[in-house]
């Protein structure tokens, strides 16, 4: 398939296992699209805006521009930051009188960081029927390619644009031990970058993710005090759309925790492993396998 070719979607072989799924009317249809290549879409979306009677979306040529396409023609309302609560108004409206009707962003899954929460929220609201349909979010792509082992992240988004506030919000989250996920534009990857590396150790894992699922896509993994240079380095690293994970601190010991590593060190001064962890484990109650690898660290750390 070239570019400009578009896809005959109803003689797609499994378009009829999309079909088999109860798409009632009176819903709203929050659907994922593509965060840059436009065969990311799934059938299922695409069975969905077959069938809706509206496409409430962020920008009306970007979405006129992905329907056609793939040969569907909808007529389509705007429905972007400027207007997200007006138009949530005529979109009950349209729910209540029967349609069905499916909200887009430009790029990705709707409400997260784009236009679509306050939308669904009244739609909620006024006992509407709400069904997502998964696909594309630029935060979880990044995620799976980045090697960051962590079973916890914390969705940051965007931050803030002006330096103190953006300083502000960083403090906040320089003892977060989750993985950090951070949208950022192009024209303030590199105050972002500079952000990082004045609130956060230098030896923590940064991840950046450029023009994801794009021809120019770039995924690069550094330590932080690493970071800036390798954005400088090429000019083009300054364009597209980021998403800059990073890695969380380090979890601070609880009290118990720490006084019981404080008697391990000591021991471990005059004592075998073996007899260090024994006693610990006597005098504070923690378990003694655990003291006892704990123990086999810090004596591999010394030598």
């Amino acid at each position: 398939m070239t570019e400009q070719q578009t896809i005959d979607i109803a003689r797609l072989p499994v378009m009829g296992e999309a079909a088999q799924q109860s798409y009632p009317t009176a819903t709203l249809y929050v659907v994922a699209t593509p965060i840059g290549n436009v065969t990311d879409i799934t059938l299922r979306a695409l069975h969905l805006l077959a069938l809706a009677d509206v496409v409430a979306c962020e920008d009306t040529r970007k979405t006129g521009a992905l329907l056609q396409r793939f040969g569907l023609s909808k007529q389509t309302i705007a429905a972007h930051q400027h207007n997200e609560r007006e138009v949530a108004d005529k979109i009950v409206e349209r729910l209540q009188g029967g349609q069905r009707v499916a909200l887009v962003s430009d790029a990705g899954t709707p409400g997260v960081s784009d236009p679509g929460a306050r939308i669904v929220d009244a739609v909620r609201a006024a006992g509407l029927n709400v069904v997502p349909l998964p696909g594309p979010s630029a935060a979880i792509t990044a995620l799976s390619a980045s090697g960051l082992v962590n079973d916890r992240f914390h969705f940051v988004g965007f931050l803030p644009a002006k330096p103190k506030q953006r300083e502000s919000a960083l403090a906040l989250l320089a003892r977060e031990t989750s993985t950090l996920v951070i949208y950022e534009a192009p024209h303030r990857i590199v105050e972002c970058v500079e952000g990082l590396v004045a609130t956060f150790e230098p030896a923590r894992q940064v991840v950046f993710a450029r023009e994801l699922s794009k021809m120019f896509e770039e995924i690069h993994r550094c330590a932080l005090n690493e970071a800036l240079a390798w954005v400088k380095a090429d000019q083009h690293r300054e364009r597209g759309e980021f998403v800059v994970l990073v890695e969380g601190a380090a979890a601070e010991l609880d009290a118990e925790a720490a006084e019981a590593e404080r008697i391990l060190q000591i021991l471990l001064a005059e004592c075998s492993v073996k007899q260090a962890a024994n006693l610990t484990a006597q005098i504070t109650g923690r378990k003694k396998n655990a003291l006892y690898d704990r123990a086999l660290e810090i004596k591999g750390s010394e030598g």
